[in-house]
């Protein structure tokens, strides 16, 4: 009697099958496991200012602070007057309004995961959530508060905001400065990330049922046709969906038109380009020249995330594009042409059904829960 190792081996081998298949789902269990209990899935680590540690006490102060509408000069507007959880921390308005019902210049970006970027504001003008802080509260147009004393007065008054300090700082009421105001507000919206989208799920989770097929045809157009994985980048681990850089992309820019070659001019003759006579409109439109006074800057404002992007309706900095489709509409025929505009932005040549699954892929950038209830409270 003859020994059959071929029927030894076919075990072996049937064998050797079900465990590769076992392991297999076992990693692909680790990772959707992992996925769920991550709601920051996707985000990078979070750098803390050596300066400024968080503190339970310290978050809510701040978002006492950000909820206030006693820090406004007519006692209407608040931080969260214009960044509204339920809309991403946005306002749902073409530009912010702010005292007495005035209309500001620009569309109102979202807080979420701003803890993460290099610049603040939409021309980049602030280096730092601490440094940002004080912009609205100091805009006449916005929270219109004549200066910091004001701000610190109004806290020095009110004991519970003393007690608070005391708590947050451990200080005494006349050691209470602006810095302190600061430091608190940024320590709070450091809370305000979220990331696990149905994105996060599928690339980083390796959930490959997270994305629709739609979604996935407009992921693959993202990163290749429609060229906009450029500027709003995805990286091996992580994506923020910005390159935190500034481009001119064609958005708003006839405003400046008719007055552009006498600016230019004006600039170049070595005046002050702040005492060229221009509308609030047209200076906004200027973008990052503002801080930079570089000619070059003309025109660009910063490649903002599109985390969430479903949720922050009107886009783009004017707030003049009010759906997704639009925004698209707007790539595909290569943005308004202007002498400053950026080579990255030329016509893409979408088809329908390709600009219908970029937005389906937007869609699926929307975390799947808002950051609404800060680590520390």
């Amino acid at each position: 009697m003859f020994f059959n190792i071929s029927r030894y081996l076919g075990r072996f081998k049937l064998v050797g099958c079900v465990v590769r298949n076992f392991l297999i789902l076992l990693v692909g269990l680790v990772f959707s496991v992992n996925a769920l209990a991550n709601p920051n899935l996707g985000l990078p680590p979070l750098n803390i200012p050596a300066d400024n540690p968080q503190t339970a006490e310290k978050i809510a102060l701040g978002k006492r602070l950000f909820n206030d509408k006693h820090f406004s000069a007519d006692g209407t507007i608040s931080c969260a007057s214009c960044h509204q959880e339920d809309k991403a921390f946005t306002d749902g308005l073409p530009v912010a309004v702010g005292i007495n019902g005035q209309a500001g210049t620009r569309n109102t970006p979202t807080l979420i995961n701003a803890a993460f970027f290099e610049t603040l504001f939409l021309d980049g003008r602030a280096s730092s959530l601490e440094a940002q802080v004080l912009g609205p509260m100091l805009n006449p147009i916005e929270h219109g508060l004549q200066d910091q004393q004001v701000i610190v007065d109004l806290i020095r008054q009110d004991r519970s905001y003393t007690e608070a300090f005391r708590k947050a700082f451990a200080i005494k009421v006349d050691e209470i400065n602006i810095s302190h105001v600061t430091k608190a507000i940024a320590s709070f919206e450091r809370t305000l990330i979220s990331g696990d989208s149905l994105f996060d799920r599928h690339l980083f989770g390796r959930d490959h049922t997270a994305l629709s097929s739609s979604a996935e045809r407009g992921l693959t157009i993202f990163k290749n046709k429609g060229n906009c994985v450029t500027c709003h980048e995805i990286s091996w681990n992580n994506a923020l969906f910005t390159d935190n850089r500034f481009y001119n992309i064609g958005v708003g820019f006839k405003q400046l038109t008719p007055v552009l070659d006498k600016f230019i001019a004006f600039v170049r003759q070595g005046n002050n380009p702040d005492y060229f006579p221009l509308t609030a409109v047209q200076r906004s439109e200027l973008g990052r020249f503002n801080v930079t006074k570089n000619l070059a800057d003309i025109g660009k404002f910063k490649t903002p995330t599109l985390r969430n992007i479903a949720l922050t309706a009107p886009y783009m900095h004017d707030g003049s594009m009010k759906t997704l489709e639009e925004v698209i509409d707007h790539y595909d025929i290569g943005g308004d042409q202007n002498r400053f505009i950026d080579s990255k932005i030329f016509p893409l040549h979408l088809t329908t059904q390709e600009k219908q699954d970029l937005v389906a892929f937007m869609q699926a950038l929307t975390s799947s829960k808002s950051p609404n209830h800060p680590t520390g409270e």
